[in-house]
């Protein structure tokens, strides 16, 4: 018994925000006694599995997360073997094509069978046979707070996870970060909430990637132009003997192949991986290929509703490492590595989430572009409760006149719900939110 609440203790700190939880907030979600629930909190924190922060009322709960190192296979540690060789001791190479010719969609695997299978089900989730999108909506606000600060972390990005928390969800900018810093993760984050609201629609084509790379680079490039738009020139990569393929044509057809290839692969996992390889190798654009490749990875679990891959606990060391052995070496044995362990932690979190979540409201689901516009409208305006109240109830005279008072009755209910850990998922400005809650007040 005693296991079983440690368990539930465990996973409710997971699906906190990065501020922690009270002993309140935690009883409400447990059944059990202050008392009995204060000793099990002790005993967690003494195995190091949870730590305490604050006295008196101010007492925070946190999960305690672990960076282990990953379990590398003997080949990925020879990869780091080689890598750990000066520069001047490393042979320079130009970009194989035949690495990416001799890939052939179905037939080719990086990933094998048994790995495949074991991704599988640590990935699958009760939402698998919903529209595509589904599941990452569900976890929308926890989804984009991690990959927005992992994916920014492994690119030297220094906002703290809490600092990242407070930026996309109210808009403040953590103080003594630069600009930059700043613009890289609000970048994240539209280009995450062009992936899950259009999910339906993207793929691997020239669309999506293009205009992902368009968002993850707007104002980040010395040259405004070259966003969403494959490179003209050379370019190098620091620290690395690899140089880039710097003949537009040629690129130009390679970018196009891993573009056929990625959409033919059938295997999810497979899918992800291959463009994790394939497009930060071919360098395609000026600048931002890995974030790029990154966002890119999880188009097929946002489309077949399985858990996203938010690259928790991957160290920058380790990724880097992966990517010099593939551009160097062409080996992908430690990227591999990086990105099973990646799956699996990814995985195990929003695994403790989904454990928390109902099976989604099916009419939510039908009427969700027509929620939003409603809401997102009522907040931008902004418009004042009896306002409010108006406006929606004259949205709901387009919809079929069996559904008005059902919608009427859910947008109701969103609106009063909206606080400033969610109105993002409205695609209204931290400034909009403040002005609507003001008149709410």
């Amino acid at each position: 018994m005693a296991v079983l609440e440690d368990e539930q203790i465990l996973k409710v700190l997971a699906t906190t925000s990065s501020e922690g939880a009270t002993l309140g907030d935690i009883a409400d979600h447990i059944d059990l006694a202050q008392r009995t629930l204060q000793r099990r909190l002790k005993r967690l924190i003494e195995e190091g599995k949870i730590r305490r922060e604050g006295e008196s009322r101010a007492t925070r709960y946190f999960l305690v997360v672990t960076t282990a190192p990953i379990l590398a296979s003997s080949e990925a540690l020879e990869v780091k073997r080689l890598l750990t060789l000066p520069e001047r001791s490393r042979h320079p190479v130009g970009y194989r094509r035949e690495f990416l010719d001799h890939y052939q969609p179905n037939e080719t695997f990086y990933l094998s069978e048994s790995t495949r299978a074991h991704l599988r089900s640590r990935g699958l989730v009760s939402t698998t046979s919903q529209p595509a999108g589904t599941y990452a909506r569900q976890i929308f606000d926890r989804l984009l707070i991690d990959l927005s600060w992992n994916s920014s972390r492994l690119e030297g990005n220094t906002y703290s996870l809490l600092e990242t928390e407070r930026l996309l969800a109210q808009g403040i900018v953590a103080d003594e970060r630069g600009s930059f810093e700043t613009q890289m993760i609000l970048n994240h984050k539209a280009a995450i909430e062009f992936l899950v609201e259009s999910a339906e629609y993207i793929g691997f084509n020239r669309l999506t990637i293009l205009n992902l790379h368009a968002l993850l680079s707007e104002n980040l490039l010395s040259d405004p132009a070259a966003g969403g738009r494959l490179r003209s020139y050379a370019v190098g990569i620091t620290g690395s003997v690899f140089y880039p393929l710097d003949n537009p044509h040629q690129l130009r057809e390679a970018f196009d192949s891993i573009l056929e290839k990625a959409e033919a692969i059938h295997d999810p996992f497979e899918q992800s991986f291959f463009v994790l390889v394939q497009l930060p190798y071919l360098q395609p654009f000026a600048d931002v290929n890995k974030r790029v490749s990154r966002l890119a990875a999880n188009i097929p679990f946002i489309q077949q509703n399985l858990c996203p891959l938010s690259f928790i606990d991957v160290t920058p060391d380790d990724y880097v490492q992966g990517m010099l052995g593939v551009y160097e070496l062409n080996n992908i044995a430690l990227l591999r590595d990086v990105f099973v362990s990646a799956y699996e932690r990814s995985a195990a979190r929003y695994a403790a989430i989904r454990d928390s979540l109902g099976e989604p409201d099916r009419f939510r689901m039908q009427w969700r572009s027509e929620l939003k516009e409603v809401i997102g409208e009522v907040v931008r305006k902004p418009l004042n409760p009896d306002e409010a109240s108006h406006w929606i109830q004259s949205f709901a005279q387009d919809l079929p006149i069996e559904q008005r008072s059902r919608f009427i009755e859910v947008a109701e209910a969103e609106l009063s719900s909206l606080h400033e850990g969610n109105f993002a998922r409205y695609r209204v400005r931290p400034s909009e939110f403040a002005a609507w809650r003001a008149l709410w007040r």
